[in-house]
C-alpha cells in the first residue's frame, strides 16, 4: 500500500506538471478528511505521510491557547495551563497530539480523495501561472472580453482569467464581448475561484504605461514621469523630467507631429493630455502644473502644505478650469492643496491674516499698534519667532534699539511661559479620568490628553495600532489598557 501510494504521488506529479511535495499535501488533506468522519463532534486531525516509505500516520491534535481565553473549543483547543500537565515545554500556538489508527487507504472514497488532491493540485497550478506571469513584470495587460457579468468585463489573457470593472472603465467606452483591450494590473483578488487579477483603465498608472510603451526614452532612463494625474476619458497631465539635457522631454513624449500622445490619447478614448515639466522648486512646479494659466504670485505654507495661486481676473477661468477640473489635477500632480485667487482675494485675505496677528501682538506682547505693524512688516507672525529668533536679526530692524528688543523677546518668552503653564494644567486635569484605569501611568496619560484622548470612553474607542502610533508602546500593553477601558461595556450588557 505505502508503494502505491508513492506510484500515484510521482504519476499526479508527472501528469499536472506540479512538485512532489504538492501532491503529498493534497493527499495528507485527503487522508485527514476521511479520518474526521469517524467523529460525531469537530475535531482537528492531521495526518503525515513519509515521503520516503509512503508510509503515514493520524493524529487527532488540540491548539494549545492563553488561559485567558474566554471562549473555548473543547473538541480543539487545550488552556495552556492543562497542557503543560501533559506537554511542561509547551507553548501557546503549540498543538497537543494523540496517535489515531489511519483510516486504509483503500477504504477513503477514492473519488473523495481524487477530488481533494486535483483541487490541491489545480490550485497549485494557478499560483504557478501568477507566479510565471508576476516573474515577467508585465505591467500592461490585454486581451479580448470572453464575457460581461453584472457590467464587469471578464478578459481572456492566457491561462489567467482578469476582470476590468465596471468603475475602472473610461467612462466614455461601450465595451462589447470580443473587443480587444488593454489595462493596467490593479491588484490581485485571491478568491474560491483561485488568484484572480483586477485591471484598470482610469488609473493614473495606466497614462503612465501607456507612455512607458509609447516612448523608448522612458524604458532607457533618459526621460522619467515623476506624477500623473486623470478625470478618465476628458483630461490628464503627466510631469515629466529629463535625465539628459539633450532631450527635450515635453517634445519628445509629444512625438513627431503628435504620433506619440496622439497614441495614447486614442487607447483612452481622446482623453487630453498634457504634459508638464517637472521642477524640483515646488512652486515652478505648481506654476508649470497650471498652464495654460499665467500664474501672478504664489504663497507657500509649508506648515499647511498649501500654495495661495493669485492670478488676475483673465486668467482665472483658465487656472480653475471647467467645474475645477484644471486646478484639481494640477493639485493632484503635485500633491500641494492649491487655491487658486484673485489680486482682490489676495489682498482681502493678506489684511484679514494682518488684523489677526497685529491683535495677537498687541494682546500678548501689550504694545501698541505701531510696535505690533512694524514685527508684522518684518515679517514675524507668531510669539516662538520673536521669542528665539537671533537676535542680531532683530537688531537690524531700524525702528528698534537693542533695550526694546530685548523687552519684547522677554514679553514673548514670558507669553508662551503662561501658555504652556496653563496647557500643562489644563492636560493634568484632563488626565484624572484616565488616571484611575489599571495600568496607566502619569507619562502615558498626559501624551494621550496632549492627543485628545482624555476619557476613559476616549480610549476604548481606539483601536490597538491607534494607540501604539501615539504611544510608541509595544502591541500588547496598548491592547490590555484598551481592554481595561472597554471593561464597563460588557459589565453593561451582562447586566
Amino acid at each position: 500500500m505505502s508503494r502505491d501510494i508513492l506510484l500515484m504521488v510521482d504519476a499526479l506529479a508527472r501528469e499536472k506538471n506540479v512538485e512532489r511535495e504538492i501532491v503529498f499535501t493534497a493527499l495528507e488533506m485527503a487522508l485527514a478528511s476521511a479520518t474526521k468522519k469517524r467523529f460525531k463532534e469537530d475535531v482537528d486531525v492531521r495526518v503525515s505521510i513519509d515521503r520516503e516509505t509512503g508510509d503515514y500516520s493520524a493524529f487527532r491534535r488540540w491548539l494549545v491557547v492563553p488561559d485567558e481565553t474566554e471562549e473555548v473549543i473543547m473538541d480543539q483547543q487545550y488552556l495552556l495551563a492543562e497542557a503543560k500537565e501533559e506537554q511542561p515545554d509547551i507553548e501557546v500556538g503549540g498543538y497537543i497530539e494523540q496517535p489515531l489508527e489511519p483510516v486504509d487507504f483503500g477504504r477513503i472514497g477514492a473519488q473523495a480523495a481524487k477530488q481533494v488532491i486535483l483541487q490541491k493540485i489545480r490550485d497549485a497550478e494557478r499560483e504557478q501561472i501568477l507566479s510565471d506571469f508576476l516573474a515577467r513584470k508585465e505591467h500592461l495587460v490585454s486581451g479580448a472580453i470572453k464575457r460581461l457579468e453584472r457590467g464587469n468585463a471578464i478578459i481572456e489573457t492566457g491561462r489567467l482569467e482578469a476582470v476590468l470593472p465596471r468603475d475602472q472603465m473610461v467612462p466614455k467606452e461601450n465595451l462589447r464581448v470580443g473587443d480587444r483591450v488593454r489595462a493596467c494590473l490593479l491588484r490581485i483578488d485571491r478568491g474560491v475561484r483561485g488568484p484572480q487579477l483586477i485591471l484598470s483603465r482610469v488609473s493614473p498608472e495606466f497614462l503612465v504605461r501607456l507612455f512607458q510603451l509609447e516612448v523608448p526614452e522612458i524604458e532607457e532612463g533618459l526621460l522619467e514621469i515623476k506624477s500623473a494625474a486623470r478625470d478618465p476619458g476628458v483630461r490628464a497631465k503627466i510631469a515629466v523630467k529629463s535625465n539628459d539635457q539633450r532631450i527635450d522631454p515635453i517634445g519628445t513624449c509629444v512625438g513627431m507631429r503628435g504620433s506619440r500622445v496622439q497614441a495614447v490619447t486614442g487607447e483612452l478614448a481622446g482623453e487630453r493630455v498634457d504634459i508638464i515639466l517637472w521642477s524640483p522648486d515646488p512652486a515652478q512646479f505648481v506654476i508649470n502644473a497650471l498652464a495654460p494659466a499665467d500664474v501672478s504670485s504664489i504663497v507657500v505654507d509649508e506648515e499647511k502644505h498649501t500654495m495661495d495661486i493669485v492670478v488676475d481676473g483673465d486668467n482665472l477661468p483658465q487656472a480653475i478650469g471647467r467645474g475645477g477640473q484644471n486646478v484639481r489635477l494640477a493639485s493632484e500632480l503635485t500633491g500641494w492643496q492649491l487655491n487658486i485667487m484673485t489680486e482682490d482675494e489676495s489682498q482681502r485675505k493678506k489684511e484679514q491674516e494682518t488684523a489677526t496677528v497685529r491683535a495677537l501682538f498687541m494682546e500678548r506682547l501689550d504694545v501698541d499698534q505701531e510696535v505690533a505693524d512694524i514685527l508684522v512688516e518684518e515679517g514675524f507672525s507668531t510669539l516662538e519667532e520673536i521669542a528665539y529668533v537671533p537676535i542680531s536679526e532683530m537688531l537690524e530692524i531700524e525702528s528698534f534699539d537693542e533695550d526694546t528688543v530685548n523687552e519684547l523677546r522677554t514679553r514673548a518668552r514670558n507669553a508662551l511661559l503662561t501658555e504652556a503653564i496653563a496647557s500643562e494644567e489644563q492636560v493634568g486635569h484632563d488626565v484624572e479620568d484616565l488616571l484611575t484605569l489599571d495600568g496607566m501611568d502619569n507619562p502615558t496619560a498626559r501624551l494621550l490628553a496632549r492627543n485628545g484622548v482624555k476619557t476613559k470612553d476616549d480610549l476604548a474607542d481606539l483601536a490597538v495600532d491607534d494607540l501604539v502610533e501615539i504611544t510608541q508602546m509595544d502591541a500588547e500593553r496598548a491592547k490590555q489598557l484598551i481592554m481595561a477601558a472597554r471593561a464597563p461595556w460588557f459589565s453593561e450588557q451582562s447586566s
